[in-house]
C-alpha cells in the first residue's frame, strides 16, 4: 500500500472520529439548560424601572440585602406595588431597574428587634 493511501487513509478515520465527537457536543450545546426553563419568558428585552415605596426590613445571613417595596413606573406591570430584595444601599424614593416583574420576594419572618427599621 503506498504511503499517501496510508495517510489518506488515517486521515478519514480521524475525520470520522471527530465527527462523532462533534456531533455529541453539538447536541449538548444546543439543547437548553434545565436550570432556566421559562426563564426567557420572564426576562423583557430591557430594564423596567421601580421607585422604592418603603424598606421593609433586613434580611440575609449577614443582614446584607434590605427588602423594599416599589412600584413598577412602566410595562405589563405599571402601578403594581412588589416587594423585592436590594443588595446595597438603598433608600426611599431610589429608582431600581428590574430585569423582570413577575417574581415577588418572600416575606420576611420578623421577630422582634431593635434597629433603624423596626
Amino acid at each position: 500500500m503506498p504511503s499517501s493511501l496510508k495517510r489518506d487513509n488515517l486521515l478519514d478515520s480521524r475525520k470520522t472520529k471527530n465527527n462523532k465527537m462533534g456531533s455529541k457536543t453539538q447536541k449538548i450545546k444546543q439543547g437548553k439548560g434545565s436550570g432556566s426553563r421559562g426563564a426567557e419568558a420572564l426576562l423583557t428585552e430591557t430594564a423596567v424601572p421601580a421607585i422604592v415605596e418603603g424598606i421593609v426590613g433586613r434580611t440575609g445571613a449577614k443582614g446584607e440585602v434590605t427588602q423594599v417595596r416599589c412600584r413598577i413606573l412602566q410595562g405589563f406591570d405599571k402601578g403594581k406595588v412588589m416587594r423585592r430584595n436590594v443588595k446595597g444601599p438603598v433608600r426611599k424614593r431610589d429608582i431600581l431597574m428590574l430585569r423582570e416583574t413577575q417574581i415577588e420576594a418572600r416575606r420576611i419572618k420578623t421577630k422582634i428587634s431593635r434597629g433603624a427599621f423596626s
